[in-house]
């Protein structure tokens, strides 16, 4: 039984990202069932279709991410299941065919369930452009083949292959080299993954660089450095594992001389656990790279609209709706993946937490411990997501208003912070303390 649990447990991250991303997809791909159904024109028309290509388009990309990141740590979490049943017998093939079968049938059926939130948030989503003004009261809403053929599709595939590229490293492995990994996580990169991480930091240089050059004094420069920060933050996170290797090393002397039973217990833990704290710090990055990015943006396109005399178009309302939906999305998305990836990598702590009890720790060093982590996790995140967000704020500020300061309200910086720090510290607490009230030794032995 306690076995059934660690598995379903290993589950939870991977499913939810697969629901939340399908439902997602569905809500702004049913923009462009609802421009084909009414027969909408003109303005309205192209209302819709940018709302689900651009919009969604990001949502689509920060999806599949997050469900690649998600079904890994699900994963790497059953390493030691792997392991034995390799030792037992089962072939690489076996083990793959498993893998990937376990996740197309999560995919499949996270995406099926994901079909009515979709349609509700579709709808409320027509209903923001109603009120804007941005799309006649009667075009009325449609959720139709295309909605539900990209958010099943996308999802299935984005699934099956996530799981391919996971479980061929899976079983390439060795038996006794998948018990040592399972035993202290190192987090060392694939060349694969530090290739990738490249090449999405090069394409944000790029569009830095488009902007200050050949959008510069154009209010179209939003254009390109908006998908910056994006670029920037998914190739930060992927080199998470080497960035939260490196911010280990830094912090564990200081830890251990003056954070007490609690730091040095959190330093020799967080030195174990570096592939998990990496996946539980990228949604912090990416929410904080995306949410400051887009608020700086803005805030600097109004400050020069302003500085001109010019007051907003329709063109220039729209695209403003539209940042602010996709901040909306971030946070909503990414807020919610930040509390599901710390709930399920505690959850799977429980046995090492009842180990650590057993070998002399108080429920409130444990405790303290998580705490700790959770706090290097929100620091490390802020950080990270901020140098996201310059390749965004900083080519934009020079191309509207030529300085590299943009504009904005401090507190604006403060309060996504904040919020960060909320939801990792929050739910880091709350996850350890449901499992620190599991009695020692049955949390040890299951």
């Amino acid at each position: 039984m306690s076995s059934l649990r660690r598995r379903a447990g290993a589950f939870v991250a991977s499913f939810l990202a697969m629901f939340l991303g399908s439902a997602i997809i569905m809500a702004f791909a049913s923009m462009l069932d609802t421009a084909e159904a009414s027969g909408a024109t003109g303005t309205a028309r192209e209302t819709l279709v940018t709302m689900a290509n651009v919009v969604g388009g990001w949502g689509l990309l920060l999806v599949v991410f997050a469900v690649t990141s998600t079904l890994t740590l699900s994963v790497r979490q059953r390493a030691v299941e792997m392991a034995l049943l390799k030792s037992v017998g089962a072939t690489p093939a076996q083990l793959g065919r498993m893998i990937v079968g376990e996740a197309a049938g999560l995919a499949v059926a996270a995406a099926l369930l994901g079909i009515v939130p979709g349609m509700l948030i579709g709808r409320a989503l027509l209903g923001m452009l109603h009120d804007t003004d941005q799309v006649p009261a009667d075009v009325g809403y449609t959720f139709g083949p295309i909605a539900v053929s990209m958010g099943i599709g996308i999802t299935v595939v984005s699934a099956v292959g996530a799981a391919l590229i996971t479980a061929r490293r899976t079983t390439r492995v060795r038996v006794t080299e998948s018990l040592a990994a399972a035993a202290v996580d190192t987090g060392r990169l694939s060349r694969k993954r530090v290739v990738f991480a490249v090449i999405f930091l090069l394409v944000a240089v790029q569009q830095a660089v488009i902007t200050v050059t050949v959008m510069d004094g154009d209010s179209m420069a939003m254009a390109t450095s908006g998908q910056a920060d994006i670029f920037a933050a998914i190739g930060l996170s992927l080199l998470a594992p080497a960035i939260m290797r490196r911010v280990t090393a830094l912090v564990a002397g200081p830890l251990r001389l003056f954070g007490g039973a609690a730091g040095g217990l959190a330093a020799d833990t967080m030195g174990r656990r570096t592939s998990a704290l990496a996946a539980a710090v990228t949604p912090v990055i990416l929410f904080v790279a995306t949410a400051v990015g887009t608020l700086f943006l803005q805030s600097t396109e109004n400050a020069a609209l302003e500085a001109a005399g010019l007051a907003k178009t329709n063109e220039q309302k729209n695209i403003e709706t539209l940042n602010f939906v996709v901040i909306a999305m971030v946070v909503l998305f990414t807020a919610i993946m930040l509390v599901n990836t710390l709930i399920a990598a505690t959850a799977h702590r429980r046995r090492e937490f009842g180990q650590t009890r057993l070998a002399g720790a108080t429920p409130g060093q444990v405790l303290g411990g998580a705490a700790v982590e959770a706090a290097v996790l929100a620091v490390t995140g802020v950080v990270v997501g901020t140098v996201a967000s310059v390749f965004t704020i900083v080519p934009f500020g020079l191309a509207r208003r030529d300085s590299v300061t943009p504009d904005g309200s401090v507190w604006t910086y403060l309060a996504v912070v904040a919020l960060a720090a909320v939801l990792t510290g929050a739910t880091a607490y709350g996850a350890t303390r449901r499992a620190v009230r599991v009695p020692a030794v049955e949390a040890a032995l299951n």
